[in-house]
């Protein structure tokens, strides 16, 4: 490759050097070919068509699904001194008209737009009469039907190789299983195009996953760890629906945290209004169902938590993918329960898909509650259901630092498999704890269930321990849940060998021991900003950052447009004092430079001229 692409994206965008493919899917672009890239959020996914956009003849025309992420990556990029803009529906009439000027006229690096305009036959017209650089088609997983994140307008993407055969495309995501990455080379005819797939492993990111029913409520336990670990910081709180979204974001408000919530049935001034304080301040907390995320573009969302199970490894990856994305330690931290698990399989199996929909649905489901409910380490595992393998533990997950108890179980599952067979394979586990346990209860004498074999023969258990069995006897597929909703449980083919103690049984024990929280300098020797130990190390980076705030308050953009935390923390570490200095830190190319450095030198001159006059003993002339 010539030094084209190295020299942007030092001068532009602030870098040494490129980070794994990068500089051969550049390359690629560079020579006209066609590429497929897979590639984890935080993995310098952009940049791979930013560059060869901006060094290539004409314009780059970036399809992307949300509205957010234009806005978010134009911004960055004018930041850097980089001809960008967008064509979407927060457009007037003549905003709109305006960008298509400076289209026709040439005077634009990269256009981002959305699918359903790119189809328009005025806006495929429109790009006849231009010179084109390269397609890049952003959130390409949005072409599969299989996947949670389908867009029906990302089929007819296909069309682009047949408009403009000799442009050279860029398909990206960051998360695609073999038969999505298959759907998307099928669906775009990439079949063609060169494929790169990255290393899925995030090293920054600390995963946690806890059952619920030890150690307090799923959101006191929520709370304990914001507190503890990231009291300041933003972050990402999923819930399963609208109503949970909204009790845990009011209740975190009464407990002194910025928090907002974001779903589906808020209307779209507020869901834009929350979108945009969640960008543009520091330290709030975005309550979300799964609506929001895709496309969030934010770097140092330092946590994001779930307080209910995914229905898929693929969506646990993506959505725990929006935290470090700036390489800083970052927790990926989730509580579950019993009626999470019941609750998936209900929807799974009373949903209107047809079959084959469901087989892989279920596959799915299956992968994730695996996950779930691991005693070794989750890293290893998260990245085998991608193709990886990980050589020995990371020792950066909860299992790693905390390995949890295992404990035969083999005769308590036998009680529970017998008891669900006794009572006639129809009632849910609350009913079937109760007969375990020999409650005394009208509704048990009334089906005659106080004279089973199996009534009161669970009393060396408590109720807790209970509840954490049938939750891994669902898991594990020996119990299944039933389809009418009222989580009725029968018996499997896979509970049989148990039943009859031809299979041992060991499970996780629940215990609810807590994990060592990250450490003070992170994952290999890394800093956050709230890992500073010196005293005069926070100053100085509580100082940039209001330096940073204002600056971005005064041009509307989001702090981290102006730097990200990465490039602040180098600040810190290093002290620089010259422009030059400043030049060498990581993320300052020549125009934020220019436009900021003077800026930044002065706070750290300053601050510096204090802790000086600080550490001079009393007295000294």
């Amino acid at each position: 490759m010539d030094d084209q692409p190295r020299h942007i994206l030092h001068s532009v965008f602030g870098y040494d050097r490129f980070r794994g493919p990068q500089e051969q899917v550049i390359a690629t672009l560079m020579a006209g070919r066609d590429a497929l890239v897979l590639m984890p959020t935080g993995g310098g996914k952009s940049l791979c068509f930013q560059i060869p956009a901006i060094a290539r003849p004409g314009t780059g025309v970036v399809v992307s699904p949300l509205i957010a992420l234009m806005q978010d990556q134009v911004a960055a990029l004018t930041q850097a001194g980089v001809r960008a803009a967008f064509l979407n529906s927060t457009l007037d009439t003549e905003a709109a008209r305006a960008v298509e000027a400076r289209l026709r006229r040439g005077e634009l690096d990269l256009l981002y737009v959305a699918p359903e305009r790119l189809m328009l036959e005025r806006t495929l017209e429109l790009l006849g009469r231009i010179k084109i650089a390269l397609f890049a088609i952003d959130e390409a997983h949005c072409v599969s039907q299989w996947g949670h994140d389908f867009r029906p307008e990302y089929i007819q993407l296909g069309v682009l190789h047949k408009r403009f055969p000799d442009v050279p495309r860029i398909a990206l995501t960051a998360t695609a299983d073999e038969p999505t990455r298959r759907e998307i080379v099928a669906r775009l005819g990439l079949e063609n195009a060169r494929r790169f797939v990255s290393n899925f492993d995030r090293p920054n990111i600390r995963y946690r996953i806890r059952q619920s029913g030890h150690g307090g409520s799923a959101r006191e336990q929520l709370l304990q760890f914001l507190r503890a670990e990231h009291a300041g910081e933003a972050g990402i709180v999923y819930c399963l629906s609208r109503k949970r979204v909204d009790e845990i974001a009011a209740w975190l408000k009464t407990q002194g945290l910025d928090a907002l919530p974001y779903h589906a049935g808020l209307d779209a001034d507020a869901r834009a209004a929350h979108q945009a304080r969640f960008l543009n301040e520091e330290g709030v907390v975005m309550v979300a169902t799964i609506a929001f995320g895709m496309g969030i573009d934010k770097p140092n969302v330092r946590f994001v938590a779930h307080l209910n199970l995914p229905k898929s490894v693929e969506a646990y990856y993506q959505e725990t993918g929006r935290a470090g994305r700036d390489g800083l330690p970052a927790d990926a931290w989730m509580i579950y329960g019993l009626q999470d698990v019941i609750t998936l399989r209900q929807m799974l199996e009373s949903s209107d898909a047809d079959d084959a929909h469901k087989r892989v649905e279920r596959h799915k489901l299956d992968a994730m509650l695996g996950l779930s409910e691991l005693t070794t380490c989750r890293r290893q595992a998260l990245l085998g259901y991608f193709g990886e393998t990980l050589p020995g533990p990371c020792g950066n997950c909860d299992n790693c630092l905390a390995p949890p108890e295992t404990w035969d179980a083999s005769v308590p599952a036998q009680k529970a498999l017998s008891c669900v067979h006794r009572t006639g394979q129809r009632f849910g586990v609350n009913y079937l704890i109760d007969v375990l346990l020999g409650k005394d209860d009208e509704r048990i004498r009334r089906f005659g269930h106080d004279g089973l074999s199996t009534f009161g023969i669970g009393r060396d258990l408590s109720r807790q321990d209970w509840r954490g069995l049938f939750r891994q006897l669902i898991s594990r597929g020996l119990l299944a849940v039933d389809l009418e909703g009222h989580g009725g449980l029968r018996l499997t083919d896979l509970s049989r060998p148990v039943l009859r103690g031809e299979e041992r049984l060991m499970l996780r024990r629940e215990t609810g021991k807590p994990v060592p929280p990250q450490g003070r300098a992170g994952v290999r020797g890394q800093k956050t900003g709230t890992n500073f130990t010196d005293e005069a190390d926070r100053r100085l980076w509580e100082a940039l950052r209001t330096r940073r705030l204002e600056l971005a308050r005064a041009q509307a953009v989001p702090p981290y447009v102006v730097f990200h935390d990465a490039t602040l923390v180098q600040m810190v570490e290093r002290r620089p004092r010259t422009l030059g200095e400043l030049a060498d830190i990581s993320g300052v190319g020549e125009r934020k430079l220019e436009a900021y450095g003077n800026d930044f030198l002065r706070v750290i001159r300053l601050h510096e001229d204090h802790r000086r006059q600080a550490e001079e003993p009393a007295g000294t002339a």
